[in-house]
């Protein structure tokens, strides 16, 4: 995994000298995805510049460095990310007519070697693996822009002032001359509602990110081509309508076991020490079983642990690290620990973020890399076997829900609404042990807060979209906003609803997962130059999950039926089966306490008059109501702390 960041002049009246300063120093600030080394190329009569960070993974010579020439000199190329088939593809190129052998064994010149015989678009769709890459054509005078089939490596480019941009994070485009930080209002509200900014949107003005499964070409002229898709999670959904299986159930699981132990073998490849994240739930649990399989030696693996014991699955991964086998890390960090990633933030995201998880996804990183330089997560599983609690509890809900009167639900909702969030968690400790197990949940006030904004729903798409929402009205807290239409609003970008659930993962899996989880993942890894690989994003394991009948995702109540079957073969059940627990932090006290005068002084009724992007009354009604404990609006103020302290670290009015 690398950093790639570049430049065209379209006047063409910049020297190689000067292409490669400026190339340079969008490189340098991105430095932490590469720090083993750097390299620039240009070409003054074309007006581009490459610039390349490199974190060495697989061919730690020289012969590995970016960027890098084809072998006929045609195609110079800079890439982010692993093409884990690349032996694979090396083997059928090698069967070429003429073809006289390698300059060395990394994955980038077989790229290369594969654009060249077979052309740019067989070569892409060729690929398995994680990738942002740039190729330049020498002969036609194009730059093409391509990135993976589930967005696990990002891109962003511009077109701003006679100059096309790109990079790797926002911060490689920012700090070049000719870039205009003017914020996008509409951005901003869908920022609010989501707290990250939806692709192929970003914060600002002119500014896209380049959606997953899709290339662009811009030419030498300044024209940038529409984005040209060569895998679409869509068009697989909607085949795999008509294509569920229909083998026996122990088949179907066995093949996914099979295909999932091929796939982590291949993703386990490392010229650099390689380990696991280790949580201890379902997913990250069956994939560090699964490279025991394949390892010869324990897998390291890691995680971390807090005080407060409604975030703390510690004890849960140690026990399951205990019984696989592995060469278990754990750290436990304190509230202090926490605290002092805050001001990280706006610098490791560098485009307003503000899922809370990312402070202890950003901990988890800094103590693995200390260790590995590569680590491989479950990230994916949830999406595509269907495990957050929406997929299963959540249709269930609805199907009792809608059968309610609208009436009658907005009454319920107010009735819940009334009650503070504490007392609630008072009630439900009162008769904690006299409750049904369907009653027994962490965090029961939060919760039924949530409950009761999403009684309001009058559809499906409605109900989805309150169980995603952090602010429900962000037209109305951004001044001069009109949220963008997204997937929500457009039908032409979504499955078939007949299966609410299966609809929720395919919403899930094309808007939450890329936009969300893996930003969250690659920005705190990347900054401690740390690698991560996700398994259950592999192609082939999407289509697959696909065409899984819906008995083998969700039965008893329980999502991911067919993994759990798989993880039962390697860890006991009783140390898995728990209430499912998210990656978080105590935000709504720290607002009360340690962090609230930062919060005060961040949107104080001056400071957000003097700034103008959001409507005073609406902030500061959430935030007295969170401090007095009224309401749970943890989430909806750090979405807006998060965006102001971005403004100041980047200095934008």
């Amino acid at each position: 995994m690398c950093g790639i960041a570049g430049l065209i002049d379209f006047s063409r009246s910049t020297s190689s000298e000067q292409l490669e300063r400026i190339a340079r120093k969008m490189g340098d600030a991105q430095n932490s995805r590469g720090p083993d080394g750097c390299a620039q190329w240009s070409d003054p009569d074309s007006g581009i510049a490459l610039d390349h960070r490199r974190l060495a993974i697989i061919d730690l010579t020289k012969e590995g460095v970016q960027p890098m020439h084809s072998r006929s000199g045609r195609f110079v190329t800079i890439f982010n990310g692993e093409i884990y088939n690349y032996r694979d593809l090396r083997e059928e190129l090698e069967q070429a007519e003429g073809f006289n052998g390698w300059r060395g064994h990394s994955d980038t010149e077989v790229m290369l070697e594969a654009v060249e015989q077979w052309g740019f678009e067989k070569a892409v769709k060729s690929f398995s693996g994680m990738f942002a890459i740039a190729i330049w054509d020498r002969h036609s005078k194009r730059l093409f822009l391509v990135r993976d089939r589930m967005g696990e490596k990002p891109l962003y480019y511009s077109t701003q002032n006679n100059t096309f941009l790109f990079g790797s994070e926002l911060k490689a485009l920012m700090v070049h001359a000719a870039f205009e930080k003017e914020i996008d209002r509409h951005s901003l509200a869908s920022y609010l509602r989501y707290h990250y900014v939806p692709a192929p949107r970003t914060i600002f003005k002119e500014v896209q990110c380049l959606m997953p499964g899709t290339w662009i070409c811009i030419d030498i002229d300044g024209t940038t081509s529409e984005p040209q898709t060569y895998w679409s999670l869509l068009d697989c959904a909607r085949e795999a309508e008509n294509k569920i299986f229909t083998a026996p159930d122990n088949t179907i699981i066995e093949t996914l076991e099979d295909l999932l132990l091929n796939v982590i073998e291949r993703e386990m490849i490392s010229d650099v020490p390689l380990g696991a994240f280790l949580s201890g739930g379902i997913d990250s649990s069956l994939i560090v079983s699964l490279m025991q399989q394949c390892a010869l030696a324990p897998v390291k693996t890691f995680t971390i642990g807090f005080n407060d014991k409604a975030y703390n699955e510690a004890a849960e991964a140690k026990a399951v690290a205990k019984h696989i086998g592995t060469e278990h890390t754990e750290l436990y960090v304190s509230p202090k620990d926490a605290l002092e990633v805050i001001p990280k933030i706006p610098h490791i995201w560098d485009q307003p973020f503000s899922d809370a998880s990312q402070i202890p996804t950003h901990l988890v990183s800094c103590m693995t890399r200390e260790h590995v330089t590569v680590a491989l997560s479950g990230d994916g599983g949830d999406e595509l076997f269907a495990g957050y609690n929406r997929h299963f509890k959540g249709c269930s809900l609805w199907n009792r829900l809608k059968l309610i009167p609208a009436p009658l639900r907005d009454l319920g909702a107010k009735a819940i609404s009334s009650i503070s969030p504490a007392s609630w968690n008072k009630v439900f400790k009162m008769y904690g042990p006299i409750l049904p197990s369907a009653l027994q949940m962490r965090l029961p006030g939060q919760k039924l807060h949530k409950l009761s904004d999403v009684m309001a729903a009058r559809s499906e798409s409605d109900y989805y979209k309150f169980l995603t929402s952090n602010w429900f009205n962000p037209d109305q807290v951004v001044n001069s906003a009109n949220e963008f239409e997204g997937p929500f609003q457009n039908s032409s970008m979504q499955p078939n609803q007949d299966n609410l659930t299966a609809w929720m993962q395919y919403m899930d899996a094309a808007t939450y997962l890329p936009d969300d989880i893996l930003t969250k993942v690659d920005r705190a890894a990347m900054a401690t130059s740390l690698e991560t690989r996700a398994p259950f994003l592999d192609h082939e394991v999407v289509e697959f999950s696909q065409r899984l009948p819906m008995h083998l995702r969700i039965q008893n109540g329980q999502g991911k039926y067919a993994l759990r079957q798989i993880l039962y073969k390697y860890v006991p059940r009783e140390l898995i089966e728990r209430p499912k627990m998210g990656f978080g932090i105590p935000i709504d006290s720290w607002l009360r306490g340690p962090l609230s005068e930062w919060a005060e002084d961040l949107i104080s009724p001056d400071r957000l008059e003097r700034d103008g992007y959001f409507n005073v009354g609406e902030v500061r009604l959430a935030w007295n109501e969170h401090r007095l404990g009224t309401k749970d609006n943890q989430y909806r103020i750090w979405n807006i702390l998060v965006f102001q302290s971005w403004l100041d670290h980047w200095g934008i009015k």
